[in-house]
């Protein structure tokens, strides 16, 4: 991997990746705007994802840049803030419970599809157990250039992964009537100017203390704590404005999709059966361990599905937010599978993937 110094990247023009970044959000938004206009479930941020992902796939060289990642994320961490504190103390019992099973049936997922990888399509330890392991991409990606492993396959896995539970789960959700019809009230209330630069001040400030101490998914959750502070100490009444919010839910879809613009056809449809395969594998094994929740707690079945996704971290509460999931349950279910994949990956890898000398090879 070649590596441009700070000062070349700085003078490089910006008019075609600004063309690019614009094209991108364009596409987003007919996409979103088609599926709200469908009343297609999780709308816009399905259709922005499904869109630029068609478009990405296609060959347009799609991206969505930093900047804009983190002020989407800063906005959804807002948005979903402003219904925690309604939804704070709901289930508050289950979590440990839950949690422990969260963290049981993430290592079920990974070996089974890990197995599926190597037993079925002849992939390497390293490489399936990597590919196996869900959420945490950036840290995955970085374990399997350090580890030699096949990094687009994994690629592959991962996004296709992420791809089909954002189109799939509203769907799903939707059919079977398990999702709220309605949206919680909270929703349509919208805070003062006032209000507004208190919300963004407090979350951003709090977005910041938690990216200087490396705190995972620190803009999301940052601007989530900050919200929901000052929403649960009644300092601010309502959240963004319904625009706001669209715009973030298309923003993540955007970005989810724009994945693909870095992924070549050839190579993408060449790991397209191992990618659905360990999906299905690891949707069986979780959905065994919702099962047993379903029966054994008071926790809502659409809580609890959203919050055993094996999906990335920021879509699975984007979709908590648009399906009226509470936030808070699937925020913290999903923050813990973060830590505990980011912490035990390492390890697991070095236990039972294929040795480095089997990698310089």
């Amino acid at each position: 991997m070649t590596l441009i110094p700070a000062s070349a990247a700085f003078a490089l023009p910006s008019r075609t990746r600004t063309l690019n970044v614009l094209e991108t959000l364009v596409i987003g938004a007919a996409g979103g705007g088609l599926f709200l206009w469908g009343h297609l479930p999780g709308g816009l941020i399905s259709g922005a994802m499904i869109a630029v992902g068609a478009a990405a796939i296609a060959g347009r060289p799609l991206a969505v840049p930093a900047i804009l990642t983190q002020t989407v994320l800063v906005l959804l961490g807002i948005s979903l803030g402003s219904l925690a504190s309604r939804q704070l103390l709901q289930h508050v019992g289950a979590y440990p419970l839950t949690i422990a099973l969260l963290a049981l049936a993430t290592f079920c997922a990974t070996f089974g599809s890990s197995l599926y990888l190597q037993r079925v399509h002849g992939w390497d330890q390293t490489s399936a157990f990597l590919a196996g392991s869900p959420g945490a991409l950036s840290q995955i990606t970085m374990l399997a250039i350090e580890k030699g492993a096949d990094v687009s396959a994994i690629a592959v896995v991962q996004t296709m992964r992420v791809i089909i539970l954002t189109a799939a789960l509203p769907m799903l959700l939707a059919l079977t009537g398990i999702a709220p019809s309605s949206p919680p009230m909270a929703a349509f209330a919208i805070a003062s100017p006032l209000e507004l630069a208190e919300l963004i001040a407090a979350s951003v400030a709090a977005a910041l203390l938690l990216r200087l101490i490396k705190f995972p998914a620190s803009w999301m959750f940052g601007a989530m704590i900050g919200s929901s502070v000052l929403h649960g100490a009644g300092l601010v009444e309502g959240g963004l404005p319904p625009w706001v919010r669209g715009v973030a839910l298309i923003g993540i879809g955007s970005l989810i999709g724009s994945r693909f613009a870095r992924m070549k056809p050839k190579i993408l449809l060449s790991h397209v059966n191992a990618a659905l395969g360990s999906f299905a594998v690891a949707i069986i094994i979780s959905a065994v361990f919702v099962a047993v929740i379903a029966l054994t707690t008071h926790v809502r079945f659409g809580d609890v599905i959203v919050a055993f996704a094996p999906g990335a971290m920021d879509a699975m509460l984007a979709l908590a937010l648009t399906l009226h999931i509470d936030p808070i349950f699937v925020g913290a279910h999903h923050l813990s599978r973060f830590v505990f994949v980011t912490i035990a990956t390492p390890g697991i890898v070095h236990l039972f993937g294929r040795p480095q000398e089997d990698v310089d090879d």
